[in-house]
């Protein structure tokens, strides 16, 4: 029987390792712990099995491996003192005034090629008619208009960037 001593051991490690599930199979028996997850949550993932210290071992070594259910080859952790991921950078506040927005998804462009002077900058006037970018979608170049008469207050999007349907390109005065 898989004891209680061996069970706390395996869950420090879960911790350790920040693991959300492992299964151990000991003989016959077999046993799944899961941490994290509220209940009756679905996980579709194969489990994972813990490869590491004996259980008499005092301590969770500061490397371990864990293998996935039906995969050979071990899979290292990073040890349990590696850095945090740094924080998502914090989004510019919404701009308050009115805005020119994406009518599709693509990739924005801020000239007409690498080489070009750019559509339009801050500062400039623009009318409802004037093109201010182009969105590449699906290998097909967009001129998008200002669609308001106005004066660039911000460009709220780099060159190259992914945009999505609705997302704000510009900021107007």
């Amino acid at each position: 029987m898989i004891d209680l001593a061996k069970i706390k051991e395996v869950v420090g490690m879960m911790s350790t390792n920040d693991l959300s599930e492992v299964s151990i199979k000991q003989g016959d028996e077999h046993i799944t712990i899961k941490r994290g997850q509220q209940a009756g949550t679905i996980v579709n993932h194969q489990p994972v099995i813990y490869n590491g210290a004996p259980a008499n071992a005092g301590h969770a070594p500061a490397h371990t491996a864990v293998t996935h259910a039906g995969s050979a080859a071990p899979i290292p952790l990073a040890p349990s003192n590696a850095p945090a991921p740094a924080p998502a950078p914090v989004a510019p506040p919404a701009p308050k005034g009115p805005t020119i927005d994406s009518p599709m998804v693509g990739t924005f462009y801020g000239r007409p090629n690498p080489d070009a002077k750019a559509f339009v900058t801050v500062g400039q006037t623009v009318s409802k008619d004037a093109v201010v970018c182009i969105i590449e979608a699906m290998k097909v170049f967009n001129e998008i208009k200002a669609e308001k008469d106005g004066v660039i207050d911000a460009i709220l999007v780099k060159d190259g960037q992914a945009v999505e349907f609705g997302q704000k390109l510009f900021a107007l005065q």
